[in-house]
């Protein structure tokens, strides 16, 4: 065995292994300028990352690698050859093959060209030669004309399908040279197309704008051949827009000097040079300064607000709609309640009834459901169609039992066309439930999809963490008070309750219970390091009721393992053939499953949860995960990269949801505040466990909740 630096060319033959986080091929070696291969007696192996591909591989393709080479002697059958393997090496390059054999055999065997053989290939570079790639890259009616003395005309649509893929392999090599990601690279051709280059000579920091970190163009791309200094306006308007984009991360959709200036200091290390950031006016069309505040908004989010803000005043000023016909409605939905509604909740019914948009909040246990599905049933009777969505697929599903109308996730809703009225007489009600989770991207797609006609109810609860993304939505519309809006704040005791109401009621005012352990609340005084076994043992006590939520990937993944041993430890293992070789994942049949990214077509999104009930492999398939909403997801090569165990989960990925019975671990950090505990608590349906100590239970529901304390400038807008 012996390791050095060297330079080869393959075909690639075989793919081994493929994934968001490694992929790894093989092929035989190629002489330079010749189809042949240049040694019978060894082969090549690539393990890269994709990221560091400039296209994306198949068979058959022509790649150039240079790199730190690991050679090893293989027996095969009965020959020895020998392996020279490239891990993770310094260039690596697609190739399109310029020689005629070369090309004959690239066209004949890649999976693109499917239907274009050997001898359709062959006779399509006696026709073409040296002009092959000219004719290949322009679709024009005289190339179509020239190839259709060879090729057929579906045969010509498959070659230019097939090259379109390759087109801009030139732009992807000198992008993959200067380190650029090959994700960046693929969304900066889709905006630049062929100008991808220029743009980037030009501005590297243009890079920023489609995935690359600020301190990798810096790092990576050599500024001195772009002639950009240290006080460039390029790079000190970069570095402002950086800053503003972490701003952005954190929640905020506006931002001031005093918060940007630490990002900028550690991005410029030079006092002077942050002073300057400010001044720089290169990007200016990235965000507007408000010169009376001195407040930076990014130009998205402005807009974004100024869009949802004109919409929701536009319905807020169409009201006085409760007649003796709403009335009437009104009356009907009540008589159909097995018990009466009280002052507030009739409030809130007839509100909603008599407005165009209004809003109801309120806690566990004030009568939110109640008042929705008594208001839902009325406007039914007036003949609206109800559209009733939440953002999660268990929310969703939820809701439906609630109120009984059909439910949808906000996903499917904003695939679907969109809301209009076919008619004058046509009326829509469109439902937002659990709206403490509406970011404002996703309410400013809701408002875009919907006729201005279309009346709208939101509910939620505003002291929940806020949402992932941008803007707090409902927190604005309830402080702003621009929108009608009832808050229920009276927890109505039960025969039999679990108590849960109240208690949440409590940590929500920041008061501590005086017993930490009452009714359906259990609290389990336990040192920080054996918060992950104690929660392991409470889930095997009720395995299919039970979900651990955690305020850290850490604990979550530490809980994960100790669980699935524990209720789990022989189940079947999915594993899978993938290009001939067999691949395992610590997944077992029977595990409970999160999935942790969108895949809208397949029905899932980041969070939704199932349990893996089929292994049984079937061409593209490894196996089958059933759905907490009862359907089935096939695990393919996409599905496969974002499914891991999901026994705990963040609270994050649980908002929206409730459970049966809940195990909070209870792990003090920066995340954990008094929003958090409280948004913990009310994801119970009828019982909780509470595991952390007594001390750290108190010190988080003394500490006022940072959940929305974000600058967002949609309140302004709606007070205006």
């Amino acid at each position: 065995m012996n390791i050095a630096l060297h330079e080869e060319q393959m075909r690639v033959t075989s793919i081994r292994y493929s994934s968001t986080n490694m992929v790894i091929f093989s092929g035989v070696p190629l002489a330079k300028n010749s189809y042949k291969t240049s040694s019978g007696k060894y082969y090549v192996t690539i393990k890269v990352k994709p990221d560091k591909m400039p296209i994306p591989l198949a068979l058959g393709q022509h790649w150039t690698v240079k790199g730190a080479r690991l050679v090893e002697e293989r027996k095969t059958g009965d020959y020895v050859m020998q392996q020279h393997t490239y891990e993770s090496p310094e260039h690596i390059q697609c190739n399109l093959p310029e020689t005629g054999e070369q090309l004959i055999r690239f066209i004949a065997r890649e999976g693109d060209f499917k239907g274009i053989g050997e001898s359709k290939a062959r006779a399509l570079w006696e026709l073409l030669g040296g002009n092959f790639h000219s004719t290949v890259k322009k679709n024009s009616p005289e190339s179509r004309q020239k190839l259709r003395e060879v090729l057929s005309e579906d045969c010509i649509s498959t070659l230019y399908e097939g090259y379109a893929k390759y087109k801009n392999l030139a732009y992807c090599n000198w992008m993959t040279d200067h380190k650029i990601p090959s994700s960046v690279q693929q969304r900066l051709l889709k905006h630049h197309g062929e100008e991808s280059v220029v743009a980037i000579k030009y501005n590297p920091y243009v890079l920023i704008g489609f995935g690359m970190s600020f301190t990798d163009v810096d790092k990576q791309l050599e500024l001195e051949q772009f002639k950009i200094s240290n006080c460039d306006p390029r790079r000190l308007s970069a570095a402002l827009e950086t800053a503003i984009r972490k701003e952005i991360e954190k929640g905020h959709t506006y931002t001031t000097k005093a918060n940007l200036r630490p990002y900028l200091t550690r991005l410029l290390k030079d006092k002077e040079l942050v002073t300057e950031a400010f001044k720089a006016g290169h990007n200016k069309a990235q965000y507007i300064l408000n010169p009376e505040t001195g407040t930076y908004h990014p130009t998205a989010q402005l807009l974004m607000e100024n869009v949802v803000a004109k919409r929701l005043k536009s319905l807020a000023n169409q009201n006085n709609f409760y007649d003796e016909y709403a009335n009437s409605a009104y009356c009907s939905a009540v008589d159909e309640l097995p018990y009466e509604l009280t002052k507030k909740q009739i409030e809130a019914v007839t509100t909603c009834l008599d407005n165009a948009v209004s809003c109801i909040t309120g806690g566990a246990g004030t009568g939110k459901t109640t008042v929705l599905r008594t208001a839902l049933r009325a406007y039914h009777q007036m003949g609206f169609e109800i559209h009733a969505v939440a953002l999660s697929g268990r929310a969703a599903m939820r809701l439906h039992e609630s109120i009984g109308f059909i439910t949808s996730t906000i996903a499917k809703l904003l695939r679907e066309e969109p809301i209009e009225p076919r008619s004058d007489k046509q009326k829509h009600l469109l439902v937002i439930d659990e709206a403490s989770m509406i970011d404002l991207p996703t309410m400013y797609r809701i408002v875009n999809h919907i006729h201005p006609s279309v009346r709208i109810v939101i509910t939620g609860d505003p002291n929940q963490l806020p949402p992932i993304g941008c803007g707090k939505v409902l927190a604005d519309i309830v402080l702003s008070k621009a929108i009608a809006s009832t808050k229920l704040d009276i927890v109505k005791r039960q025969e039999g309750s679990t108590g849960i109401p109240e208690y949440s009621n409590l940590i929500n005012c920041g008061i501590v219970p005086e017993q930490l352990s009452a009714g359906a609340i259990h609290f389990h005084e336990t040192t920080k390091s054996d918060i992950a076994k104690v929660c392991c043992e409470l889930y095997k006590q009720s395995p299919r009721n039970s979900r651990v939520m955690a305020p850290t990937k850490a604990l979550v993944s530490e809980t994960n393992k100790l669980i699935q041993e524990t209720v789990n430890p022989s189940g079947q293992r999915l594993e899978f053939e993938m290009h001939g070789e067999r691949y395992f994942q610590n997944l077992r049949l029977n595990d409970v499953i999160l999935f942790t990214q969108n895949h809208y077509d397949k029905g899932i999104q980041n969070g939704s949860l199932g349990i893996l009930t089929n292994l049984a492999s079937s061409g593209e398939s490894y196996g089958e995960v059933t759905l907490d909403t009862g359907d089935k997801v096939e695990i393919t090569q996409p599905v496969l990269d974002c499914i891991e165990l999901g026994y705990a989960i963040t609270l994050h990925k649980a908002q929206g949801s409730q459970f049966p019975r809940i195990i909070i671990a209870l792990d003090k950090g920066k995340i954990v505040d008094r929003a958090w505990l409280y948004t913990a608590i009310t994801r119970a349906e009828a019982e909780i466990h509470i595991v952390g100590s007594a001390t750290d239970f108190k010190s988080v529901t003394h500490q006022p909740s940072n959940s929305n304390k974000r600058n967002s400038y949609l309140v302004e807008l709606l007070k205006a």
